[in-house]
């Protein structure tokens, strides 16, 4: 149920974050104690403010009040990605080519299951790591999930 909701939410915004030049970062819809939360992640060039968020909170809210796809009382809750934003899709992988990321996989690989480092090069059959180590090759169907990450 949670990914139909999640794909009606997309297909609910898609062309509303296209005319207003917002990108759709990621889409939760998690139970956290009793309650439901429905998560949508946005950003655009330059970063969203609160503004952004407010905006997209209407209109989102009111497609949802008009198509009501989610049978449970929820929280909707829009923001941003956060400076260490998950990397999901291709274009995300591309944008963060030399930046630092922090990535999991599901199975070991050379003994290790969490990599962070400099992403040096994604193709859609793996990615890349730099770590202080060594450099590692992750086959994409081995990766768990993968973020930007601050370097403190």
């Amino acid at each position: 149920m949670a990914q139909q909701i999640k794909t009606a939410v997309e297909e609910m915004l898609a062309s509303f974050l296209e005319r207003e030049g917002f990108e759709l970062v990621d889409i939760e819809y998690v139970k956290e104690g009793s309650n439901w939360f429905l998560r949508v992640f946005v950003d655009k060039e330059g970063g969203i403010d609160i503004d952004d968020c407010g905006r997209i909170s209407e209109y989102l809210s009111e497609r949802l009040d008009e198509k009501d796809p989610i049978p449970t009382a929820y929280f909707l809750e829009v923001s941003s990605p956060g400076a260490e934003r998950p990397l999901k899709k291709p274009q995300d992988y591309v944008r963060a080519v030399g930046k630092n990321v922090f990535v999991t996989t599901y199975e070991p690989i050379d003994g290790a299951k969490e990599f962070e480092g400099r992403l040096l090069d994604y193709t859609e059959e793996a990615i890349v790591v730099q770590t202080a180590k060594k450099t590692t090759e992750i086959p994409a169907g081995k990766i768990a999930s993968a973020r930007l990450a601050i370097l403190f």
